[in-house]
């Protein structure tokens, strides 16, 4: 009997079993998960990583990628000067067909074709820290690619009055210049004389490059001493090169000399607290990248962006004693 028992129930879930895969599918719509569509794929060009300043920025725009839930793809030359290198970067990521690209430029100028043949392609551009060039822009049909950024003649100025206002005897002054084909380099380079030209005591004497880079900060800085000792300030355009000055003024025992700078990097509060550096700026590295992939994120979306968003420029200074 039990056998019995046992085979009738076997006979009943082998039926079962076999009616069950002769029934009629069911709509695979209604149960298989749709797949998601691909994440926009968004291009952050910068100049480099080898200054501090673009690694916050990119952290900015990391942070935006996980909240907008995006691709976002950093490509980088390897110095500040790597023009050529920026420009070859911009033409492959047309070739990959990336849905945006935001560019910090290394130059105003000489990107411009290339991101105009990215425009031709459907690619949405968002320039953020370095303005790109307006008549040049204009002409390219570029004009209206929104720009992120702080106010470079203000906040430079805002930096070199600082050091400006200690002046109180006659004083000969320096100012350490950015790439000269960068529009904020030439911002901060006004701003600067703006500030040394309100104290009759502070006579600018010279203004060298230092393509931004601490290395060579350090090589013009000594050839500007050599060729005048008593040279009592300096304005330096950006916190690599300011740390490349008072790496000489330390070496050549320069005591004295008021030093400021722009970026806020870590290096350069450090700078502060110890007083080799009077004041520095803070741009809000991290924003300007955040607020760069969210806009070419929202204008993917259909949204028309401001043509111009300020990022406050923030003044570090030096406590005094």
């Amino acid at each position: 009997m039990k056998r019995r028992f046992w085979l009738a129930i076997g006979l009943v879930l082998i039926l079962g079993l076999v009616l069950g895969c002769g029934s009629e599918p069911r709509d695979q719509g209604e149960t298989a998960t749709k797949a998601a569509p691909p994440k926009r794929q968004v291009a952050l060009v910068m100049k480099t990583l080898t200054n501090p300043f673009f690694v916050e920025m990119e952290k900015g725009a990391r942070q935006a990628e996980r909240e907008l839930d995006v691709n976002l793809i950093v490509k980088t030359g390897a110095k500040e000067t790597s023009i050529e290198q920026q420009i070859a970067i911009v033409d492959e990521l047309i070739r990959n067909r990336v849905d945006a690209i935001v560019i910090a430029p290394a130059s105003s100028v000489e990107i411009i074709p290339m991101l105009r043949k990215a425009r031709e392609a459907k690619i949405v551009i968002v320039n953020i820290d370095n303005q790109l060039d307006p008549d040049v822009s204009r002409r390219m049909g570029l004009d209206d690619v929104p720009f992120i950024s702080v106010d470079n003649e203000k906040g430079a100025y805002l930096s070199a009055k600082f050091i400006s206002d200690q002046i109180r005897k006659p004083t000969k002054v320096a100012i350490l210049e950015g790439i000269r084909t960068a529009r904020n380099a030439g911002q901060r380079k006004a701003g600067a004389l703006k500030a040394f030209r309100e104290n009759p005591n502070a006579r600018v004497v010279a203004m060298a490059t230092a393509n931004w880079k601490i290395d060579e900060a350090y090589e013009v800085t000594a050839r500007l001493f050599q060729k005048d000792p008593d040279i009592g300030a300096l304005f330096c355009a950006n916190d690599m090169m300011a740390l490349g000055a008072i790496h000489y003024l330390k070496q050549a025992k320069k005591a004295g000399v008021l030093v400021a700078g722009f970026d806020a990097l870590d290096e350069a509060k450090k700078a502060l607290r110890e007083g080799s550096l009077q004041v520095t700026v803070d741009q809000q590295a991290a924003r300007q990248g955040y607020l760069g992939v969210r806009t070419a994120v929202d204008m993917l979306a259909g949204q028309r962006p401001a043509a111009l968003t300020r990022v406050e420029a923030l003044p570090l200074y030096r406590e005094r004693k």
